[in-house]
């Protein structure tokens, strides 16, 4: 049988007294109070608590723990459950009560209604909802902080099962959130909390680890010879030691609690006044020098957050520390995030909201959990979009289909061709907006992203991903270039191509420093072994005492493609030559091929060794050409033109023309934009304009 228990009213007003007064202004909170009393009177948690214990410690926590004191606010907080859990209350009755402030934070705290599907799918309609709301109002979301805050912390009388799914939640939404917020206390009970629930035994564990090390004789030493330091230079201080908690040990890309973490604690040390955290600073690296390139200056540049203080990062007896310097009121408004500008109204509430949507991009880094850079660009901001089944998902503002494919599944990213956006069909590059829902597009295999899709992408994942795929693109031809490139070396100087295959090639490797042949080839491929010295090794070692030929000179080694990848090869600015163009030479590098004329006047100006360099060809029929291609005629009127084009090559097929003089001119210059299957269609297509005699301009697009 539950055990209930009482709620002293009388002690409550008594604390909230200390925040809210009875003037006019805070009226709207006393009779909150009374209100949400009578509404949730007979209600009971599962603890035995009174239900109304819950709303007023929602209510409290941000009086007591964010310095909110808007009474307004804090009378969404009283009646943030009513509309939910009692049937006769509605948010006209709200709004009739307590006005359209009130009414608005409540509807976004209050859950979805009317909704008939299965339970999944209403939970994310759920989140959904909550920031749909705190789009509009941010005091939503501190709203459901606090609430979900109070929840984990009498979560306990829960059954199992529920209290995994809070905790679950919370790891995924709402802790992160708070981070967002630079709500960084609120932040780590709520991860401790919820890691405790959702990892019993690991966390358990790993907190006996936490409780040990808090304890540790060399780090209580470390503060005491601090506190010493600071004492002879004057400096008035009071120094504390933060071991983190389980929070600090949360790796949130693979939900995985980890056991070892880079810097386990951190010396917190409070000063006086502004200028004293300097000289702390100069005080402190004496005794304790700072890794190089480990001090952050927050104080002359605060965070987005406002966030000040100083950090030095220090190696003490093989571990690192931590040290944060700051003011009292620097070290305030650290666990106050952006709300310290709460109750001053007016402009502040404005450059709150927009610090707000400057700090969401934080949700798009896949390391904000970390004490990395918790606030990521100004001007930014978190869109939430949403899976077809509800799920969803934070990215910055400004991200494409593409990131989102990312984030929901590499796999998914990487074959992704487009997106449905409600009924619309849109393209990898198209933007996404907040409250968007987006079913991904897909192919069997992986698609061949340009770099330009890249650049558009914003979160750190698809740009990573990206460039992943781009470097296994490039060194799949540069692999096979090298080997191209030693069998034309080897037969030019008699060496049979199979020697390789002897035994003691793996010595030859091993004096390279690799591993295998294909690592050999990409080494080849991208310039980094010399060629003339990989032969030396392979006719001195493997085709010992048989004769070869002489060293061959002044013959580039020849590679026949089938790509025109520009992530493999670039046409450069100087000469700009074609697949088309013979006598193309292209130079190895890391990069992929540098493609020139042989007769470029800046080619002639590199220096660089016969072996650096490939003459390229191209397999005109198996190189396809995948991009739509455009143009230019001169001076043409339309009936030639159109002749011209109605006995063009088959392989043209024309998308479309365009005219690109002015008026009614019988002569003028024409855009034509036509596909073409492969190289070997574009060669025809070009032999066949060169008859024409006319002047005609074309680039090809790779």
């Amino acid at each position: 049988m539950m055990h209930k228990s009482s709620f002293d009213i009388p002690a409550y007003k008594e604390v909230m007294g200390r925040f809210v007064d009875q003037s006019a202004e805070g009226q709207v909170f006393w009779d909150a109070l009374d209100f949400a009393f009578d509404a949730h009177g007979d209600q009971w948690r599962r603890s035995g608590d009174p239900y109304i214990m819950h709303p007023c410690s929602v209510a409290r926590i941000l009086a007591e723990e964010l310095d909110i004191t808007d009474p307004e606010m804090l009378a969404a907080a009283l009646l943030h459950d009513t509309v939910e859990d009692v049937e006769s209350i509605t948010n006209e009755t709200i709004r009739h009560h307590f006005g359209p402030t009130v009414e608005a934070i409540v509807d976004g705290c209050t859950k979805v209604t009317n909704y008939s599907g299965d339970r999944q799918t209403f939970k994310k309609l759920v989140h959904r909802k909550i920031f749909s709301g705190a789009a509009a109002r941010l005091e939503v979301m501190l709203v459901k902080l606090a609430d979900r805050l109070h929840n984990l912390r009498t979560l306990s009388s829960m059954p199992r099962r529920k209290r995994q799914k809070i905790a679950a939640e919370t790891l995924d939404i709402y802790a992160p959130l708070a981070t967002i917020l630079g709500l960084f206390d609120i932040k780590r009970e709520l991860y401790n909390l919820a890691l405790a629930y959702k990892y019993p035994r690991q966390g358990n564990k790993l907190q006996l680890k936490i409780n040990k090390l808090k304890n540790d004789p060399a780090s209580l030493e470390i503060i005491a010879n601090a506190q010493q330091a600071l004492s002879k230079a004057g400096i008035e201080s009071k120094i504390t030691l933060r071991t983190k908690g389980l929070w600090g040990y949360y790796d949130f890309r693979h939900r995985i609690l980890i056991q070892e973490i880079e810097t386990p604690q951190e010396v917190l040390v409070l000063v006086g006044q502004r200028k004293d955290c300097y000289t702390a600073l100069g005080t402190l690296n004496v005794i304790y020098p700072p890794i190089p390139r480990t001090i952050r200056d927050f104080i002359a540049n605060p965070k987005p957050s406002g966030y000040q203080g100083l950090h030095a990062r220090c190696n003490i007896g093989g571990r690192k520390y931590l040290f944060k310097i700051r003011t009292e009121s620097m070290a305030r408004r650290a666990q106050r995030g952006l709300v310290r500008d709460w109750n001053e109204g007016g402009k502040a509430k404005v450059r709150f909201v927009k610090e707000i949507q400057e700090m969401f991009d934080i949700l798009g880094s896949e390391d904000s959990v970390s004490y990395r850079d918790l606030i990521a660009a100004r001007g930014r901001k978190e869109i939430y979009t949403y899976t077809p089944q509800g799920d969803l998902v934070c990215l910055p503002v400004n991200s494409v289909v593409l990131d989102f494919a990312f984030r929901v599944h590499t796999a998914i990213g990487h074959t992704c061709v487009g997106a449905m956006i409600g009924n619309r069909k849109v393209d990898v590059h198209a933007k996404l907006r907040d409250g968007n829902v987006v079913k991904v597009l897909r192919q069997d295999k992986p698609v061949n992203f340009d770099y330009d899709t890249q650049r558009k992408c914003q979160t750190s994942r698809a740009r990573s991903e990206l460039a992943k795929a781009f470097r296994l693109r490039r060194e799949k031809v540069l692999t096979d270039i090298g080997a191209s490139v030693l069998r034309q070396e080897m037969r030019r100087y008699g060496v049979p191509f199979e020697v390789i295959e002897k035994q003691g090639m793996a010595d030859i490797l091993a004096y390279f420093k690799l591993d295998s042949l294909e690592e050999l080839f990409l080494q080849l491929g991208v310039g980094h072994v010399r060629l003339r010295e990989l032969i030396y090794e392979i006719r001195n070692g493997l085709y010992v005492g048989r004769p070869t030929l002489y060293q061959p000179t002044g013959v580039f080694n020849r590679v026949d493609l089938t790509t025109l990848d520009p992530v493999v090869m670039k046409s450069s600015a100087c000469c700009k030559p074609t697949p088309l163009d013979k006598g193309v030479i292209g130079l190895l590098s890391e990069r992929g091929l540098s493609l020139h004329r042989k007769d470029c006047e800046q080619l002639q100006r590199i220096k660089f060794q016969r072996e650096d360099a490939v003459e390229v060809r191209w397999k005109l029929k198996e190189t396809k050409i995948d991009k739509s291609q455009k143009l230019i005629v001169m001076e043409v009127n339309r009936h030639r033109l159109f002749m011209l084009l109605s006995v063009a090559p088959l392989e043209m097929k024309v998308t479309d023309i365009v005219y690109l003089g002015r008026g009614v001119s019988q002569v003028g210059d024409w855009e034509i934009n036509f596909t073409v299957p492969n190289l070997y269609g574009l060669k025809k297509i070009n032999r066949h304009f060169a008859r024409s005699s006319l002047r005609y301009d074309f680039d090809l697009d790779m």
